[in-house]
């Protein structure tokens, strides 16, 4: 999601494949001192790792704990806390967040997030890696700081991001099931690679979208074909990619359609089959936006079948 903030270029946007085929600064593990931002903000803490912190912080929750090991261990990811907050949302107004640890009640989101971003990590491993003399994968999915946060009053934003940090709202209406939970985080992976990339979306992607715009406006039928994923504003039934009053839209766009890339490719690894025409093999702009975001950031690895 992509709530307007000044951070991250005036916006805050809402163990696989080895890194020597990534081209970026590997990313560096989180540092004691970052994780107690996380997990201990403003407390002088005594830890002298990170599983330390850790432990002291869910130790309220076993079973919380012995998740949030399980991130850390498994993709060196830190589930913390972020920040109160009064956010401009855009068209969602107004916005308070407050600080919310996922333990009891909201331990399922911590689940949730370890299976997703495993899962992500799975698949690059096995769908990314390709041979030594493939292209580089510019991307990265590893060593993220999580906030945890909790909505007043509101079900939005269900997260952003910003900094290698990703904010999630364990209200948040898209965090309800495993699968939502999986595409949103993919979402917002998209968007700090994106961004990483010199905000590539908003130089390679503005003139296809801006001109989808102009030709269907918020119409759902006209931007049916061209809509990278299903996800839709509930107040005014606008796909989320188009929908206006959202900082640039084509960041959103550009992050549904990373999520396509990843709902197509993955289920062609388990089935075999596609259950949906390949969003490529619809209008001319989607083949060019297809190709586009294969080459700049998965290596031009594209498994599926031509149109």
């Amino acid at each position: 999601m992509t709530p307007p903030s000044p951070r991250a270029l005036a916006l805050v946007i809402a163990i696989g494949l080895a890194w020597a085929t990534y081209t970026h600064a590997s990313p560096a593990p989180i540092t004691v001192a970052e994780a107690a931002a996380l997990l201990s903000p403003g407390t002088p803490s005594t830890c002298p790792d990170v599983e330390c912190l850790i432990t002291r912080a869910f130790a309220r929750d076993r079973a919380a704990q012995v998740l949030a090991l399980a991130l850390f261990r498994t993709t060196g990811g830190v589930a913390g806390v972020g920040p109160a907050e009064t956010m401009d949302g855009g068209y969602r107004g107004t916005i308070q967040l407050v600080p919310q640890l996922p333990l009891g009640a909201y331990r399922q989101h911590l689940r949730w997030t370890l299976d997703a971003l495993t899962a992500i990590d799975g698949f690059f491993t096995a769908h990314l890696a390709g041979a030594a003399t493939d292209p580089p994968v510019r991307y990265r999915w590893r060593d993220l700081r999580l906030h945890f946060l909790r909505s007043v009053a509101k079900r939005t934003p269900s997260a952003y991001a910003t900094g290698w940090t990703i904010a999630y709202n364990v209200r948040g209406s898209l965090l309800t099931t495993a699968t939502g939970v999986r595409e949103t985080l993919f979402h917002e992976l998209f968007h700090l690679n994106d961004f990483e990339h010199g905000d590539w979306s908003a130089t390679q992607l503005q003139a296809d979208y801006g001109a989808i715009v102009a030709r269907c406006g918020t119409r759902t039928r006209c931007l049916t074909p061209y809509a990278p994923n299903t996800t839709r504003v509930r107040a005014t039934g606008t796909y989320y990619a188009f929908q206006p009053d959202n900082g640039n839209g084509v960041h959103e766009y550009a992050a549904e359609l990373a999520v396509r890339y990843f709902k197509e490719h993955d289920e062609l690894r388990r089935t075999g089959v596609l259950s949906r025409p390949a969003f490529k093999c619809g209008p001319a702009e989607n083949a060019r936006a297809w190709a586009a975001i294969v080459a700049e950031f998965f290596g031009g690895r594209d498994r599926i079948p031509p149109c």
